[in-house]
């Protein structure tokens, strides 16, 4: 009845006989035993036969999708499958078997869009809806692609964690859709149905670690290393002894989103604390992997990296002794937007807030490019070395930048209205990639707070005790949510209704505006126009030429200014005027309607106005 196999994918894979093939890499384990729910005799695993080290294997006929099983270790302990591709009982439970060919994907002409037409919107599965599921998701892409404008979804981690609600960096089952989302069904219908409304979907994963409750790696092999720290404990075992199988666990879960989910873009988390000394970079690997499979499913796939290193080693191309990823999030452009409108300057902030370095940002994407940091009392980054501007992704707003804070307060409630408008213009107006966090688009006021939902009493004070600390190292004096609590998660929730209030729907129509713009005019485009940008320091001004036919003016002055400008040849006309009374603005604000070539204009900027001019002739 048990045979064994050639290798195979890991995991339970259902084969075309109806039968199921287990296998699982477990060189701790002294025998594995696959106990399948509901039967009374759980069924012995054999080594591998083809000589692959501390692989068992199996193949068990007439199991359904559906199947509930177990790997019994050593005889001892029932464990879920690390390759688990769906948890229904949560972390602890058994793993089920699921059928990846059963599902009616309808986007077969989807073939994805140029990273450079991304305009990506981050969202929180749990906490975009009051239903927090995939499903509860699709009835709002309408809103999402057709009256906002975005083009892509970016969606926060989705691999199991512990317990109902989560940001999802505590996932410990890296390849089953979170039951409490709607399990793997319910991400592809929302994938499916992207692609049928003409979006891309992007998923957030996390490679530098894993969560703590439910994480029976350990049990199985040497999927973790004392050799590096992180600040989640030992780091994943990328170099160490055994790591050859670990590696391929983490580029078989990139590619099986990209396979099985259809994912058109990973974004990969702290990148940074990932730690590899191989001749090759797991990093590398990772996206020669999924350059080959993009190429067999004929439409592009992309890797994004988030790192905090400004190290240009992460996008540079390979031939250049680069890792070749697409692209990276801007930090550093982050930090100095938001120093400049909030005057914070508390933890990384003390490192930004001038002009010049929110200019270099947009330019080059590092500020901290080999200089000294005070944060860090040290020198910190690398100069780009001439990466194009289409290699970074910019924001106002992520969730990290929100949540992290102790209250996880918006910028909606730390700056005003028209400084909301600059901060929108200058992300969707910058030659880089646009990522906008659910809910600035029209002002949301709700929090996003960090929120766990452990099941282990003890992890839950641990975090609890964490979160109190960081609060203390920042300096707050206040009360500090409570992760744990049911209430900090629900206060986290959209109130997507409030784009139809005053003035958030002016907000919105700004954005909306901002989007139409970006998407209509060549010289806007990353790949169009090169970007010239000019500092007024006295006027806290800073003006941008994309291309020949459009000229930007955003003004960081909280008081009104006087810009005196002149515009290269040609008549300009005002396309956009964040003073604009649809906008909420004040008509007698508005900059001039037209403005002639070669001459000086003397521009009356408002505090925090943001316009567009267009060359018409």
């Amino acid at each position: 009845m048990l045979k064994t196999i050639p290798p195979r994918p890991f995991g339970a894979t259902t084969l075309e006989n109806g039968s199921v093939a287990f296998r699982v890499w477990a060189p701790f384990a002294r025998e594995i035993q696959i106990k399948l729910i509901g039967r009374d005799l759980p069924l012995q695993a054999t080594m591998s036969a083809t000589g692959e080290r501390h692989c068992f294997e199996a193949i068990v006929p007439n199991i359904p999708a559906g199947t509930r099983y177990f790997y019994h270790l050593n005889g001892d302990r029932d464990r879920p499958d690390p390759y688990s591709r769906f948890q229904p009982e949560g972390v602890h439970g058994p793993s089920e078997v699921v059928d990846p060919n059963a599902f009616a994907w309808s986007d077969q002409g989807w073939r994805g869009i140029p990273l450079e037409d991304y305009i990506l919107y981050e969202l929180h599965p749990g906490t975009f809806t009051p239903e927090g599921t995939f499903d509860a998701i699709i009835a709002h892409l309408n809103y999402l692609k057709r009256d906002l404008g975005i083009t892509a979804v970016e969606i926060m981690p989705v691999a199991q964690f512990p317990g109902r609600r989560n940001w999802g960096y505590d996932g410990v089952h890296l390849f089953a859709p979170q039951n409490s989302y709607g399990g793997p069904d319910g991400l592809r219908r929302l994938v499916d149905a992207c692609h049928a409304a003409g979006l891309a979907v992007v998923l957030d994963v996390v490679y530098n670690h894993l969560g703590h409750e439910g994480n029976y790696l350990r049990e199985f092999g040497p999927y973790f290393t004392s050799k590096y720290k992180t600040p989640w404990g030992d780091a994943v075992n990328f170099d160490d002894a055994g790591s050859d199988f670990v590696r391929r666990y983490v580029i078989d879960n990139a590619l099986y989103w990209i396979r099985e989910y259809h994912i058109d873009a990973l974004r990969l988390d702290a990148v940074h604390a990932i730690y590899d000394f191989s001749a090759k970079h797991i990093l590398q690997e990772m996206k020669e992997a999924a350059d080959e499979t993009a190429r067999g499913l004929g439409r592009p796939v992309y890797l994004i990296a988030e790192s905090d290193l400004n190290d240009p080693k992460i996008i540079r191309a390979p031939a250049q002794g680069g890792y070749g990823l697409d692209a990276q999030w801007s930090d550093d452009f982050h930090h100095c937007l938001h120093a400049l409108l909030t005057g914070e300057r508390e933890g990384y902030y003390q490192d930004f807030g001038r002009l010049d370095q929110m200019e270099r940002a947009i330019r080059e994407g590092y500020v901290m490019a080999g200089v000294y940091s005070p944060y860090r009392d040290r020198i910190h980054g690398s100069p780009s070395d001439g990466q194009p501007p289409s290699k970074f992704v910019v924001f106002s707003q992520n969730h990290d930048q929100t949540g992290n804070r102790v209250l996880g307060d918006r910028l909606s409630t730390l700056i005003s209205f028209e400084a909301q408008k600059l901060a929108a213009a200058a992300v969707l107006l910058a030659p880089n990639l646009p990522l906008l966090f659910m809910g600035e688009e029209y002002g949301e006021t709700a929090p996003f707070q960090y929120f766990t939902h452990y099941q282990d009493p003890i992890l839950g004070e641990a975090v609890r005790k964490g979160r109190w600390e960081e609060a203390i190292g920042f300096g707050w004096k206040g009360e500090v949510p409570d992760p744990q609590s049911e209430e900090t998660f629900q206060r986290s929730k959209l109130d997507l209704s409030q784009r139809f209030q005053e003035p958030n729907s002016r907000l919105f129509a700004f954005y909306q505006r901002l989007i139409a713009l970006r998407k209509s005019a060549p010289d806007l485009h990353p790949t169009g126009g090169t970007a010239q940008i000019k500092r007024h320091d006295q006027e806290a001004c800073l003006t941008l030429q994309r291309g020949d036919k459009i000229l930007i003016v955003l003004s960081f002055h909280p008081k009104i200014v006087s810009l005196p400008i002149s515009f290269p040849g040609g008549t300009w006309e005002r396309l956009l005027d964040s003073q604009e009374k649809q906008f909420g603005g004040s008509e007698e604000r508005l900059l001039p309607a037209r403005l002639e070539a070669n001459r000086t204009a003397e521009l009356r900027l408002s505090p925090y106005q943001a316009a567009l001019f267009r060359r018409i002739e």
